[in-house]
C-alpha cells in the first residue's frame, strides 16, 4: 500500500508558530487534520518564571536574549 503524499511540511508549521508568538499569543496547541490544515489554538496569558519549572524557565529566558 502506497502512503499518501504530504499535505503539509514542517516548514509551514514553523512558519504559522512564529507568526503566532510574533503576535504576542501564547500557543496551547497545533493541530493538523489529514487535509493540512493548521489550526493553532491559542492558551492563556504566559505563566511567570517563578511559576515554571527550571527548565522551562531557563527556555523563557534564553528566548528572551535572542
Amino acid at each position: 500500500m502506497a502512503r499518501a503524499p504530504c499535505t503539509f511540511r514542517q516548514t509551514d508549521v514553523t512558519r504559522a508558530v512564529k507568526a503566532v508568538t510574533a503576535a504576542g499569543v501564547n500557543i496551547a496547541r497545533v493541530e493538523i487534520d489529514k487535509s493540512g490544515k493548521i489550526v493553532i489554538v491559542t492558551g492563556g496569558a504566559k505563566a511567570e518564571l517563578s511559576e515554571l519549572a527550571p527548565l522551562d524557565a531557563w527556555r523563557e529566558r534564553r528566548r528572551g536574549q535572542g
